[in-house]
């Protein structure tokens, strides 16, 4: 998946883009039995899709949002699959207003300060009461969902659900006698208990 990610974002391999949005496609389905921890309740059946935005000084060097691409790949999907949901893309909904540095090699902590105030939603009216389902290429420390996801619950969103393609492995200390050792936990395959993979370094 990385690999794929990469050369979706990085390398520009447009075919990419259908399959990776098929995948997310099918993520976002598993929202429909799905229940809130928060309300109690399942998905609603009509959202707002917004893609976590690029800077325009990034969107110019990239030439592309990889979110952005891939919300309207998976909306294609889930048109043919679940065709009673109401979904609508809403890429001007939120924007991004800061150039923060890239978010590779920092903390958590420094994740959350990098993004302090660099989204706005121009129009609160476009998504006031709305249920909204936000799209973004890999979840690492949920800083940037966190981040999205306040501006527009602030803006009076009736609540935001995140979907990505894929959650970053996290490197956990094994000992502190050998700080030198890492075990890599793996998220497990939709369906099954088992990880894709569990590495000891």
């Amino acid at each position: 998946m990385r690999g794929a990610i990469h050369a979706l974002k990085f390398e520009r391999i447009a075919p990419i883009a259908a399959k990776l949005g098929k995948r997310l496609a099918e993520a976002i389905a598993q929202l429909a039995p799905a229940v809130s921890e928060a309300t109690g309740e399942a998905a609603p059946n009509e959202m707002l899709i917004v893609p976590v935005p690029l800077h325009r000084g990034r969107m110019t060097q990239r030439g592309f949002n990889q979110a952005g691409t891939l919300a309207v790949e998976a909306l294609k999907s889930l048109q043919r699959t679940h065709a009673s949901w109401r979904l609508e893309l809403a890429g001007g909904v939120l924007m991004r207003q800061l150039s923060t540095e890239s978010q590779a090699g920092l903390t958590p902590r420094q994740r959350r300060q990098n993004l302090r105030g660099a989204f706005f939603v121009p129009d609160a009216e476009a998504v006031r009461g709305r249920h909204i389902l936000l799209i973004d290429d890999i979840y690492t420390t949920g800083a940037t969902a966190r981040a999205c996801s306040k501006i527009l619950v602030e803006a009076g969103a009736a609540s935001v659900r995140v979907a990505t393609l894929a959650r970053a492995q996290r490197r956990i200390p094994v000992g502190r006698r050998d700080e030198g050792k890492y075990i890599r936990l793996a998220i497990p395959d939709s369906g099954t208990d088992k990880p894709r993979q569990t590495t000891i370094h």
